[in-house]
């Protein structure tokens, strides 16, 4: 009896335990599964092929929660077309969101829609799976003729790029070109000085005393300025028209020059003329070294001999032979040829250092591989800047975009795989040994298997052997696409030698692997280590890659 009221009491106690455990933990329990509802519903259950489903998730929540609606692709065997907003409507403290998915399918089959994850603060809900049905469209053979399949045909590559690129060289190279013959090559319309300077001696000279004659120095009592100007004025003219050294001689060795000429018969002065010569030339030394002063008067007499004196030189010079005129002709024309050389060796020496400039900017800023590839070209770097292609290959489909379009490779299959294969889609781009390849292989078998990854991919690395490719190096890693389908990626690199040098490179390799119950899907990349350019090619394709998980 007392151990019966033992055991009575403690079955009590424990259901009391029990119960506060409940009364504790079950209001939290409820909050969580009660407090947020999610539902989900679909308009119909079959369509035919390209029609859409509208697929619609209920939420149900507090309204101070935060929702998240799937993604992407995450309806797949069925595409998502569009994601349409969000409608919120509240109710005091809860708050009902909607969206609506547009699906569809481009096969015909049964397909089932899988559970979708909706996380309400972090925790996850599921929507049920609906199993749809897809309908080939009818067509009547009878009305409609019926076609082969079209072969692939080769499509010319667009130049556009390249084109557009010619285009704004020319357009540099003739702004260059305009701005060297603007400023070089042209002939620029001459100044006063320039214009002053291609008068003969004579006219120039007078011209210069004229000028000095309406000069202020002798209202400003700058005798010496004005003394320096007159005797400079005269003593060029007689450099040049007279051929006699006057502006490095002396007063002294000046006169005496002008003799001899007179006295040779070279020039017809009188005595008078050169005594007058040599008294202006020694009033103008007193002016300038010896602080003379003399009258305004003086001075203007002496500017109006000093005319008459170039008009009596001038008068006395014989006249120029034909042989004179033609060797002064061919004097200027050879001078205008070389001030033309001139303008041209300045216009080549300014384009030659913009070239050089440009160059040694674009070599710091871009580096010496980017400016010798960009003017040079190189296969990779036209391939990354082309035109890339996104389409869908083999079946079941790989999805993804490449720099150009992947051709359609037919395999023989040993005959202990054709036992196992149903059909075996490969589609290629390069060469595994070139600087660049890519391929995909879809492959069904005539049982509901799983894939041996590890075989598949082992097979992959004896092909490389097979190649000449030594020393591989193999890591493996999990594998997501864009829609959330997770694969193995297996990846390394390993040492092959060139043909065409016999010179050992190391390549790099990426094998992504996918599949389920009969079927696999395989994506297999390499590239030339080192290669920057088509580490970005590699990167685009893994971030565009997609697969579909149902056969």
């Amino acid at each position: 009896m007392k151990l019966e009221k033992y055991m009575s009491k403690l079955k009590k106690s424990s259901a009391k335990k029990c119960l506060i455990i409940c009364l504790v933990f079950f209001p939290v329990l409820g909050l969580s599964q009660n407090d947020s509802k999610v539902s989900s519903e679909i308009d119909t259950t079959s369509i035919k092929i390209g029609e859409q489903i509208q697929y619609k998730i209920t939420v149900e929540t507090d309204s101070i929660n935060i929702v998240h609606f799937p993604e992407g692709q995450t309806f797949s065997p069925l595409e998502t077309v569009e994601a349409l907003l969000t409608d919120t409507l509240k109710e005091k403290n809860k708050v009902k969101l909607q969206r609506v998915y547009a699906l569809t399918q481009f096969d015909s089959g049964s397909y089932t829609i899988p559970p979708q994850r909706i996380a309400i603060n972090e925790q996850a809900f599921f929507t049920d799976s609906f199993q749809i049905k897809v309908a080939d469209v009818a067509v009547d053979t009878t009305k409609q003729k019926m076609y082969d399949i079209k072969p692939l045909i080769q499509v010319e590559r667009s130049y556009a790029k390249i084109w557009m690129m010619i285009l704004w060289i020319v357009l540099a190279l003739l702004i260059i070109g305009g701005l060297v013959y603007w400023f070089f090559l042209r002939k620029k319309p001459l100044t006063e000085e320039e214009k002053e300077a291609l008068l003969p001696p004579y006219d120039r000279a007078m011209l210069e005393l004229k000028r000095l004659e309406k000069s202020r120095y002798l209202i400003q009592d700058e005798y010496k300025k004005y003394y320096s100007e007159l005797t400079g004025i005269v003593r060029s003219y007689l450099e040049e028209d007279v051929q006699v050294t006057a502006l490095e001689s002396t007063t002294d060795e000046l006169i005496t020059k002008l003799e001899l000429l007179k006295d040779s018969g070279e020039l017809q002065l009188g005595e008078g003329t050169i005594k007058q010569f040599q008294k202006i030339l020694q009033t103008a030394d007193l002016v300038k070294f010896a602080r003379s002063k003399p009258s305004t008067s003086v001075a203007e007499q002496d500017r109006k001999l000093v005319e008459e004196i170039v008009v009596k030189t001038h008068d006395a010079l014989p006249e120029p032979t034909e042989e004179e005129l033609l060797l002064n002709e061919e004097y200027l024309e050879e001078l205008a040829k070389k001030k033309q050389r001139k303008r041209i060796y300045w216009a080549a020496a300014i384009f030659i250092g913009l070239i050089f400039v440009g160059t040694a900017f674009s070599l710091v800023f871009f580096g010496v591989k980017q400016v010798k590839d960009t003017v040079f070209g190189y296969p990779t770097k036209e391939l990354l800047q082309g035109e890339w292609v996104f389409s869908s290959y083999g079946y079941p489909p790989i999805e993804l975009e490449t720099p150009e379009v992947l051709i359609r490779k037919e395999t023989d299959l040993p005959a202990e795989a054709q036992e196992l294969v149903k059909e075996l889609q490969t589609f290629t781009y390069g060469s595994y040994m070139g600087l660049f390849a890519v391929g995909t292989s879809s492959v069904t078998y005539k049982e509901q298997t799983d894939p041996n990854f590890e075989a598949a991919v082992a097979g992959t690395l004896s092909t490389f052997e097979s190649l000449g490719v030594r020393n591989i190096i193999t890591k493996q890693e999990e594998f997501t696409t864009k829609s959330g389908v997770r694969g193995l990626k297996t990846y390394g690199s390993g040492n092959y030698k060139n043909p065409l040098n016999n010179k050992s490179k190391k390549a790099k390799y990426n094998i992504l692997s996918f599949g389920g119950k009969g079927f696999m899907q395989q994506v297999i990349i390499t590239w030339e280590d080192g290669d920057e350019y088509a580490e970005q090619i590699v990167d685009r394709i893994l971030r565009t890659l997609d697969v579909k998980t149902q056969a």
